[in-house]
């Protein structure tokens, strides 16, 4: 089965700038996820999509392809995933006529893996061959439930979510409310036929992978920066010996 891991990575940030080569415990951030990638089993191949010359000679450096650079419309700060990765794909089509059976998405800013977490969710998807596509959970830290919507506040609130056979949720004990879950940008397993067809980055059959509170870390800002550090080197997680 051909595995094809795409690595988006775009040059401009306004939060943490530069932020996909920072240097995290003596690597450049992106080089985490072409390392998660060459180190699982099943995926075949590995291809960073970037706008940025710095970005793809990194990448070349830490044993990644970088066969185009992204077109500027497709690296805007309002750019899609979608956008993204159906540019790879039909680039990849028509210039090579390469056809993956699956694509893995692992977002540079999601550095935070275990070990072995990609050739288990291949294999979780393989298994159910049925969906469309699997992500990444955990359990959510607050509860929905008790959200609310808030259009002015001379208005009163209105309930984010409902509950059959339940009144009042927001009112109820948590224990009583239904377990929810977030999901986190840690990887995504996609058939290509989804994003190519449907123009969805999921389909409508999507398999959880849970993975614990402790791994959600996105980073965005130096705070969150940070903390990925200090996860990867105290947890099991994929990491630069």
């Amino acid at each position: 089965m051909e595995v094809l891991a795409i690595i988006p990575a775009r040059g401009g940030s306004k939060g943490l700038p530069d932020k996909n080569i920072l240097p995290l415990l003596g690597h450049p951030l992106i080089a985490y996820s072409i390392e998660a990638a060459i180190r699982s089993s099943l995926v075949t191949r590995i291809i960073v999509s970037t706008d940025s010359k710095e970005i793809g000679k990194i990448a070349l450096k830490y044993g990644a392809e970088v066969p185009f650079l992204r077109p500027e419309i497709y690296a805007r700060d309002t750019s899609s995933d979608l956008e993204v990765f159906k540019h790879a794909l039909d680039w990849l089509k028509k210039k090579e006529n390469y056809h993956p059976d699956l694509v893995i998405q692992l977002r540079p800013t999601s550095p935070v893996r275990p070990e072995g977490i990609i050739d288990a969710c291949i294999e979780r998807l393989i298994n159910n061959y049925s969906a469309d596509s699997l992500r990444i959970v955990t359990p959510s830290p607050i509860t929905p439930y008790k959200m609310w919507t808030l259009l002015d506040e001379n208005e009163p609130l209105k309930p984010l979510l409902s509950i059959e056979g339940i009144e009042e949720p927001y009112n109820e004990p948590r224990q009583r409310l239904p377990k929810t879950y977030w999901q986190i940008g840690t990887l995504d397993v996609i058939k290509p036929t989804v994003i190519e067809n449907e123009n969805s980055m999921s389909g409508k059959t999507i398999l959880p992978y849970v993975l614990g509170n402790e791994f959600a870390v996105d980073i965005d800002d130096l705070e969150s920066f940070n903390k990925a550090g200090i996860v990867i080197e105290h947890k099991n997680c994929i990491k630069f010996k």
